[in-house]
C-alpha cells in the first residue's frame, strides 16, 4: 500500500471497484469493494495520494470524505474517461473503467471538475424537484385534457383557463360525463393543487438563496437571468475563477458552435450543447424573453435586436445566453454590479519600437 501513488475509482451503489498503481505505473491491486470498506481501503494509502473518479452520482461526497483525510481527490468528466478505455466501447466493466479512470488522472492536461458544497448540492436538490414536480403537473393537465375530451368536453389549451372552469365541468349535470369520471377529475384536480404548493415552496426555497446569497443578487440582475436562473448558475458553478475568462464559461456551457475544421478552413455548426443542460435552457429562455420585448433605453437590447434582423432571431437568442453568460463570468469575478452601459476597454497590444 506504501508504493501506491494513484488511484482510479469506479463508483457504483453497493461495489467500489478500486485500480491502484506505483510511481512507475504499475498496477498494484484492481479489485472490488464493499461500499462501507471503501474508506477504510483508502486509510492505508500515503498521504496525500491521488485518488480520481468520474464526475457521477454520488462522486462529491466521496470526494469530500476523501479531502477531509488528506487525499488529493479529483473528479474527472465521464466523456473525458472513455477515451483512456484500452479495451475501446466493447470491453466496458467496473475493472476496466477503474482503469481508465486511473490512466486519466495521470494526464498533465486533464481537466476536473472541483467538488461541490453540501449547500449548492441542496440547493440544486431544490432546482431538480422543481423540474420534475413541472413535469408531472404538465403530464397531470395533459391527463384531465383527455379524460375531458372522451366525454365531449373540449376547453380552451391554457392551464390558467382549464383551472377556471374545470370545477364548473365537473359540478356541471348537463354534460355526459360519468359519475366515476367525475371522481376521477375530482382526484387529479387535487393532484394538480398538490403539485402546484409543492412548487410554490421550491420558489420560495430559492427567493430565500437569492436573499441571503450575494452572487445571486448580483447576477438577477442582468437581462434575461431572473431568479431561478440566477440561483442554479451559483449554485451549480460555485467558483468562476475555475474558467479562465468568458469564453471559456460559455463553452462549458455549449453554447458555443461546432467546429469541423481543417486546413486552415473554418466550419462552424450549431451549438456544441455540452455541459449542463438545465442551465442552458434557463440562459436561452431568459434570452428568449428579452429578445422578443422591446426596450429601447438598453443598449444590449439594441445590440441584439440588430443581430436578430440580420441572422434571424434564433440565432441571436443563442448570442444573447452567451453573452450573459460572459457577463456571469465578469460579475462573479470582478465582484462588482452590473452595469448595462459597461463598456469593454482591451489592453493596447504593445508596439515594437522601429528605431
Amino acid at each position: 500500500m506504501n508504493k501506491i501513488t494513484r488511484v482510479g475509482v469506479d463508483l457504483a451503489k453497493n461495489v467500489i471497484q478500486v485500480h491502484a498503481v506505483d510511481a512507475a505505473g504499475h498496477v498494484v491491486t484492481n479489485r472490488a469493494l464493499k461500499r462501507e470498506k471503501f474508506l477504510l481501503w483508502c486509510n492505508q494509502l500515503p498521504a496525500g495520494c491521488l485518488i480520481a473518479m468520474e464526475a457521477c452520482s454520488g462522486a462529491h461526497h466521496w470526494c469530500r470524505k476523501l479531502i477531509e483525510r488528506g487525499f488529493d481527490a479529483r473528479m474527472i468528466p465521464a466523456h473525458s474517461v472513455t477515451a483512456y478505455r484500452i479495451q475501446g466501447r466493447s470491453g466496458k466493466n467496473d475493472a476496466n473503467d477503474a482503469a481508465a479512470v486511473c490512466e486519466a488522472a495521470s494526464r498533465p492536461h486533464m481537466i476536473y471538475v472541483p467538488p461541490k458544497t453540501l449547500a449548492q448540492q441542496g440547493m440544486l436538490c431544490v432546482h431538480r424537484l422543481r423540474e420534475g414536480l413541472k413535469e408531472e403537473r404538465t403530464a397531470c393537465i395533459n391527463r384531465i385534457r383527455g379524460l375531458l375530451a372522451e366525454f365531449g368536453v373540449v376547453l380552451p389549451q391554457s392551464p390558467e383557463a382549464l383551472r377556471q372552469h374545470l370545477s364548473d365541468v365537473i359540478e356541471d349535470g348537463s354534460n355526459d360525463i360519468a359519475g366515476m369520471a367525475r371522481l376521477v377529475l375530482q382526484r387529479a384536480q387535487e393532484q394538480w393543487r398538490e403539485m402546484d404548493a409543492h412548487i410554490k415552496w421550491c420558489d420560495q426555497r430559492i427567493t430565500d438563496h437569492q436573499r441571503g446569497d450575494e452572487q445571486v443578487q448580483r447576477a438577477a440582475e442582468l437581462m434575461g437571468v431572473g431568479t431561478i436562473t440566477a440561483s442554479a448558475v451559483v449554485a451549480t458553478v460555485g467558483d468562476f475563477k475555475q474558467f479562465k475568462n468568458g469564453a471559456q464559461f460559455g463553452a462549458w456551457l455549449g453554447l458555443t458552435p461546432k467546429q469541423n475544421s481543417s486546413g486552415g478552413k473554418s466550419s462552424l455548426g450549431g451549438i456544441s450543447k455540452r455541459g449542463n443542460d438545465y442551465l442552458r435552457t434557463l440562459l436561452i429562455q431568459g434570452a428568449k424573453a428579452i429578445t422578443l420585448t422591446r426596450q429601447y433605453d438598453n443598449p444590449i437590447f439594441l445590440w441584439v435586436q440588430k443581430l436578430r434582423e440580420r441572422v434571424g432571431w434564433q440565432k441571436a437568442v443563442v448570442a444573447l445566453a452567451n453573452k450573459n453568460a460572459r457577463i456571469l463570468w465578469a460579475v462573479m469575478t470582478r465582484e462588482k454590479r452590473y452595469d448595462a452601459h459597461h463598456v469593454s476597454v482591451y489592453p493596447l497590444t504593445p508596439t515594437l519600437d522601429p528605431s
